[in-house]
Formats: structure tokens, sequence, C-alpha cells
């Protein structure tokens, strides 16, 4: 027997998504849960992100009459997920299980005081696949007051938009200059930012808001979480994970596992070896990760024979990156830019070659692809002085003035025709210039013939909703016209060990790893190379915690 300092019956470690979800969980069955995080701060990624789960046939559909079932959501991902031998992960047992339990696990956390509501339209990222839901599956956290949290509230890691709106309000706020709707919008934001400062709140969104709450929620059940204690081992007795060994106070800690060690560590978007030997041609300069998400605990289980998959995929962020935001924790997205009218993306040598509009991840899916074809990384964002005018470039506002150190160091061209653009990317001027002509051409004629940007509702949504006819597709045409970089970035990687419909950990063979459990991207993710819609890695991280302290637990009974 191992001489443990202390035993909890569930050791999680990691503080993203799941963790708070599955300590919720044990503590209701009365099992002690401790949380530990190795960095300073609580929340992991999913508290920088944008906070929304995708949960099928939830009960804010129902109550929006919006119809959605078991059975909808699993032919949706049964054609975009498939069945493949190369992502376990994926397994049909595992969607099952999740689309199962998904929309449970969130009554089990409104019955912990867990306030949600759904983003009303939010379209599934390819809802014109049979299944696929036009209004979208995401639940989002409401609004919530750091300061209810007290001292721990400085623990809280905080997000990449530090304003009290909701998703939905968010998402209308760049189009101030063309609607009295949105000018009204940002006008109830102040007013609502001014009032949480006079009465003493703190209001946060997004993924502050959703790990708040969770936080707030861990803390009055009496969860044991701990910062600045990172994991280096799981500690094995008689062929089971019994606990974990820790840091405490600069000297080993041994922390023993009654019921199981959950691991939600992250995955290895900050780790530039394991990058080069899994995602050749990405880069840790480019996630939006926690800097926590260093892969060592992938690693750890590794060691004890976990069997990994997928580990070449990441949750793609196209991000635009100028001067002076190399190293910032948010960098500019390229997502609205290219997805807006007036607007495309070319590989280096002006040929167009996606859909603009489409999901994040298979944006960036599309970038290494064709740049193992021809060079396309970075890609260029191309575009004109209409745009430039409508819409936000590199976090700037629209038609604001760019920093001169954009054109001094490079990151943007200009030319005022498009063949002085050419010249300035160095691509063909008669390639780029046919290249616009023919997007030109499906603009007027109403539709793209080379890749049907627009005819989804998630393209439309993407766009200007304000654009006319189309809110995806303008014309490349008033000078002068502009050019960025656009890379294959992030919010965290996708593959990881393999886990069965418990969320255990499997080894190559399918035998169990017992007592160990994963969940979030530690693991191959449930929807394999696919997002399916907002929120398909944060509601996977919360539903598989769930599932693995409900075994756990269940098992010791």
């Amino acid at each position: 027997m191992q001489d443990f300092n202390e035993t909890f019956d569930f050791v999680i470690v990691g503080s993203g998504g799941g963790s708070m979800c599955a300590a919720l969980v044990m503590r209701e069955r009365g099992k002690s849960a401790i949380v530990l995080e190795k960095t300073d701060m609580v929340g992991g990624t999913t508290a920088l992100s944008g906070g929304v789960m995708w949960i099928p046939n939830n009960r804010f559909l129902k109550r929006d009459r919006v119809e959605d079932s078991f059975e909808k959501a699993s032919l949706y991902l049964d054609i975009l997920v498939g069945d493949n031998d190369d992502t376990p992960g994926a397994s049909r047992e595992r969607r099952s299980t999740y689309l199962a339990h998904a929309p449970e696990m969130i009554e089990f956390l409104i019955g912990q005081g867990i306030k949600f509501d759904r983003v009303r339209h939010w379209p599934d990222y390819n809802d014109e696949l049979p299944g696929g839901l036009e209004e979208g599956r995401t639940v989002t956290a409401q609004l919530f007051d750091i300061n209810r949290l007290g001292p721990w509230r400085d623990k809280l890691r905080r997000g990449f938009l530090p304003l009290p709106a909701t998703n939905e309000e968010a998402f209308e706020l760049p189009y101030y200059k063309q609607s009295w709707r949105s000018k009204m919008i940002v006008l109830k934001v102040g007013i609502r930012s001014v009032l949480a400062r006079l009465t003493g709140r703190q209001l946060a969104a997004r993924g502050t808001a959703l790990q708040g709450r969770m936080l707030e929620a861990a803390l009055a059940a009496g969860v044991d979480i701990r910062t600045d204690h990172p994991v280096s081992e799981l500690i094995v007795e008689n062929g089971k994970v019994a606990g974990i060994l820790t840091t405490r106070d600069g000297k080993e800690w041994r922390i023993g596992a009654r019921l199981g060690v959950l691991v939600n560590a992250g995955g290895f978007a900050c780790n530039q070896e394991m990058r080069d030997r899994y995602q050749p041609g990405t880069s840790k300069n480019w996630t939006m990760a926690a800097e926590g998400d260093t892969g060592e605990m992938i690693q750890e289980m590794m060691r004890h024979g976990g069997a990994i998959a997928q580990m070449e995929e990441m949750i793609g962020h196209q991000l635009t990156i100028p001067p002076g935001a190399e190293q910032a924790q948010f960098k500019p997205s390229a997502q609205a830019l290219t997805g807006s009218p007036h607007c495309i993306l070319i590989d280096r040598a002006g040929v167009r070659y996606m859909n603009e509009a489409g999901s994040y991840m298979a944006y960036c899916q599309g970038i290494l692809a064709r740049d193992r074809q021809v060079p396309a990384n970075p890609s260029w964002a191309v575009f004109d002085a209409l745009c430039m005018r409508r819409y936000m470039v590199a976090g700037t506002m629209p038609g604001s003035k760019k920093p001169q150190s954009w054109y001094d160091s490079g990151f943007l061209r200009t030319g005022e025709t498009v063949e002085d653009l050419a010249r300035s990317i160095e691509c063909d001027p008669a390639q780029l210039s046919a290249t616009i002509d023919r997007f030109n051409r499906f603009v007027r004629n109403g539709r793209d013939e080379d890749f049907q940007r627009g005819d989804r509702a998630y393209d439309r949504w993407l766009g200007d909703p304000f654009h006319k006819p189309s809110p995806s597709l303008g014309t490349i045409e008033e000078g002068p016209f502009y050019a960025i970089p656009v890379v294959p970035g992030d919010v965290g990687t996708y593959g990881g060990v393999v886990t069965d419909v418990h969320a255990r950990v499997l080894r190559e063979d399918g035998s169990l790893i017992e007592g160990l459990y994963a969940t979030g991207v530690s693991t191959a993710s449930v929807m394999g190379r696919s997002y399916p819609g907002g929120g398909a890695s944060v509601g996977p991280s919360f539903v598989w915690g769930y599932v693995a302290a409900r075994h756990a637990a269940e098992t010791a009974q």
C-alpha cells in the first residue's frame, strides 16, 4: 500500500470544463472530491472560450418549441462524423451515450443552481445535412457576477471579451454603424455595465460566466479546489490507478483516490514538440488555449498504456496576427472577416480554394490540406475598400485607421488595383484578377458555384445580416484592395487517450486501465474529425465528466 498524505474518493486533474461537473456529481452522492489545477488560475481554456455547449434535445429547445430529438441529432452525427476505424473516440456507441446523457447533464447542473439559457440562433455548422438544426443546439450560462466568488474571484481565469454582453448581443455589436437595433444593443450593454459598477457587481459573460458559476457551485458543495498543484505521476497499486503525485509547498505530495482519478488537464496546444510530431505545420504561437495546455498528462497516461487517437486534429480557429499581438493570449480572429461579403481567402498563388464561411475547424483543416499540395500556410484574406469600411479587421473597428506598423511590417498589404495588390503579395496578377473576377461573377449570379458559400444557414449567420441580397456574398471591386495573412490557429487540440462509454481510459488492446477516467481534450473527441456546432468541445468535456463521476460512484455502491 502507498503511503498517501491524504485521500479523497475522486481526484480530478485540471479545472477545465468537466472538472467541477464531475466534482458536483460526487458531492451529490455524498463522496469527497478534489480538483487539482497546476496553474494559479481556475477554469482552463473553457473560461477563455465562448462558453457554449453543444447539447442536442435540451430543455430550452423544447421551451422555445424548436423540434429536436435523440434520433434527429443521431442522424446528423452519423452522417457528419461517420464510423471510421481511425476515430475510435467517435464510435457509434460513444456518440449515442453522449446524446443520451447531454440533456441529462444539463438538468443535473440546473438542479445544482447553475443558470443556463440557449443562444436562439447559432446554427449547427453543417445544418444542411439531415438532422442538422438551423436554430442550433448551443446552451450557454447566463451572465454572472464574479464578486459572488469572494476571495476566489481573483483566481478565476478571464475570457476574451470583458463586456457584460450575452453571446446574442455580442454577435450584433460590430454592426452598430448599419443598424439601429445594434446601436440600441450597444446602449443596453453600456447601461448594464454602469449599473453593475454602481451596485458593486462585476458581470462576466461566455466562458468566464460558465466557469464562474461552476466554481461557485463547487465551492458551496464542499469540493476541495487547489491551484498551483501540478500532477506529475499517476500512482498505480495492484494494477489500478490509486492516486496521484503532486507538489505542495515545493514538496512531493501523494493523494489517494478511492474511486478513481479523472484527467481533464487539456491537450497539448502549448507543446511545440508534440505539435511537430502530431500536427506538423501548426504552431503553439497560434493557439488561444490556456498556458497550462502542455500535454504532460496525455504522456503520463500513455506511459501507463493508454491508447491515443485523433492526435492530428485540433479545434481550429483561423487567426490573423498583427505586429505586437504575437504573444497575446487573445489573437484576432479572421473568421468574421473572411465570412463577410467582399472578402475571400486565397493560397499563395492567388487561387481561392474553400468556402470561407465553413466552421472554424473545417477552415483550418482546409488550410493545412491545401498547404500539403501548394503553398497556403499562411493564406491571404483579400478584400476591398467597402469591406474595410464596414467590417472589423484584425480586432479593429470598422473603418478605423489602421496602425502604420501594419503597413511597415507587411502585415497589411494594399494596392490601388487588384494587379497592384497581387504584386504586393507576390502572386501572379493575372491569376488573382481571374480569381476575383470569377468570384464576382458568382456574386452577381447569386450563387457560389465553386464552394456553395451562402447556401446554408450557418454561412449566412456568419456573414452580415444587413447585407442584401446575400449576407455572405459581396463583390470585391472597390479600390483600394487589401490583403492580410491568415494562419490555422486553434483554441486547443482535439486528440488524446481513447475512452469507453463510461469515460474509462483504454489500452491499445481495448482493455481498461482500472481506476483511470478522462474527459475534455485530454481525450480523442467523440466528434471525431468534425465540429457539429458551437460548443462541440466544451459540451463533451462536461458530459464525459458527468458520466465518469456517475460511473465511479455507482461502481463503488
